[in-house]
């Protein structure tokens, strides 16, 4: 087995030592280096081009999905310091308290009676709150 991983492995290099070297090796010229770096450039497009299409893609594929079928919903959250927070959830029926911090998540509080927000609206994290508001969307076009 190890003789045939070491054949295998060796076959490139006896591929190349097997072609010949009639080409005498001269410097690069500038035509070369315009070359490579139209092809690097080209390839750079490429790769840029298709995350975007991906993400396209990705977009389009989460409209397709239905989004009233939530069962966890993110009702509040308080800031309690920089990495402490207090976070209020309803899974289903239940409403959980919450609280966060640093790599630990800590259940506090199960409701017996579920808190009734009202007019408020539903807690929206900072940071896609403020990208949302940058990409000139307004809250109730998200659902």
């Amino acid at each position: 087995m190890a003789r045939l991983l070491v054949l295998f492995l060796s076959m490139p290099l006896a591929a190349m030592a097997a072609e010949p070297t009639g080409k005498a090796a001269t410097p690069m010229a500038g035509s070369d280096i315009a070359g490579q770096l139209g092809q690097l450039l080209l390839g750079l497009l490429l790769v840029i081009g298709l995350i975007f299409l991906l993400a396209w893609l990705l977009r389009r594929m989460q409209k397709l999905a239905p989004r009233g079928g939530q069962v966890i919903k993110l009702l509040s959250t308080q800031a309690l310091g920089p990495r402490d927070r207090l976070v209020l959830v309803q899974v289903g029926n239940e409403q959980i308290l919450l609280g966060l911090s640093a790599g630990r998540i800590t259940p506090l509080h199960v409701l017996k009676e579920p808190v009734h927000l009202g007019d408020v609206e539903q807690a929206t994290p900072e940071f896609a709150q403020r990208l949302m508001e940058l990409m000139g969307k307004d809250q109730k076009d998200k659902s």
